[in-house]
């Protein structure tokens, strides 16, 4: 067996090191792949024939369990053992957003130039790649899903929503997360430690009704806000109390980065004194220093967004290769 982060149970905290340790159940070893290695070393292939990967990815870039895949990829084709994906639906359908990954910020939050929503099951984010990346290969197999076809919503497929990881409890959660995740590369609280992870966004130091009123000027379709005061009890002001907003996905048209990358704009401008990047980590998430430097320059969301038309394009080429489901 091999556990990606969150370990085999998806029970760990995001980032935690997670050692290999025996499965009660089976009595086999468990190869932690987000502990003291990120890529199966050859020793962890004696007697297999074939390697399984079963896993549910949500679609954004950011989520580290499609590179664990990809790394298991590079390992087994090194090895010369097949991989077989068992796919799964993208929550997130089939929309295309963000930025290309400048591969000078690869890290396990992006190891390919893909955007940051690159609408592609894990099976079809496998092929891409397996052929266009991997240095050695791999023999792969994708089972497809039966049933589906490409563009369905997760709602049209009537299967339940599973949490993927302690801060992915919600299907609501993994449709804010392309956005709302670069909340992480700032000192604000982007909801962890609490019932609403990514789906709210706070600081001691906001007034919510203040932010309210910049963020209803830019008029975005299918969004709402509401004011939100919280206690974390874990991560960033653990155990104080921060004011902010819940921002409600309304219809099928919200646009997460659109709307992220103007909230998150709205408190740098209002709040430049007590606002902080962390500019590693942030860049390493947008893929490059680009976007953060574009917020700096009070650029608007909008414009932002036009400017990935070109590279999204290009994208939208190089995916049409590997789709499964048409």
């Amino acid at each position: 067996l091999f556990s990606p982060e969150h370990g085999f149970a998806a029970a760990a905290s995001d980032g935690e090191h997670v050692a290999s340790q025996i499965d009660p159940r089976t009595g086999l070893m468990i190869h932690s792949l987000y502990g003291a290695t990120m890529k199966p070393t050859p020793d962890m292939f004696d007697g297999l024939d074939l390697v399984v990967c079963d896993l549910q990815d949500i679609g954004v870039r950011y989520y580290t369990y499609a590179w664990t895949v990809t790394y298991m990829l590079e390992a087994a084709g090194a090895a010369g053992i097949p991989v077989m994906v068992l796919d799964r639906p993208n929550p997130l359908g089939d929309w295309i957003d963000g930025q290309l990954l400048d591969m000078a910020y690869a890290s396990m939050v992006g190891r390919a130039p893909i955007p940051i929503q690159h609408g592609l099951t894990l099976g079809e984010l496998a092929k891409l790649f397996n052929t266009k990346w991997n240095p050695t290969p791999a023999e792969l197999t994708v089972i497809p899903c039966d049933g589906y076809r490409c563009g369905m919503t997760w709602e049209e497929t009537g299967l339940p929503f599973v949490p993927t990881s302690p801060a992915m409890p919600h299907l609501s959660t993994v449709q804010h997360y392309p956005g709302a995740c670069l909340v992480e590369g700032t000192n604000l609280s982007e909801g962890r430690g609490t019932a609403l992870p990514f789906e709210i966004v706070g600081a001691p130091f906001i007034d919510s009704d203040k932010l309210i009123e910049r963020l209803n000027t830019m008029n975005f379709i299918g969004t709402g806000f509401r004011p939100h005061s919280f206690k974390p009890t874990a991560s960033k002001f653990a155990g104080e109390v921060c004011h902010g907003i819940q921002v409600h996905r309304m219809n099928k048209y919200f646009r997460p980065l659109l709307v992220w990358i103007a909230v998150i704009s709205a408190i740098r401008h209002l709040y430049p004194d007590q606002f902080e990047w962390k500019p590693s980590h942030f860049d390493r998430l947008a893929g490059s220093s680009k976007l953060r430097q574009q917020i700096d320059a009070g650029e608007s969301a909008d414009v932002i967004i036009a400017s990935w038309a070109d590279d999204l394009a290009q994208f939208q080429a190089l995916r049409r290769e590997v789709l499964i489901y048409g």
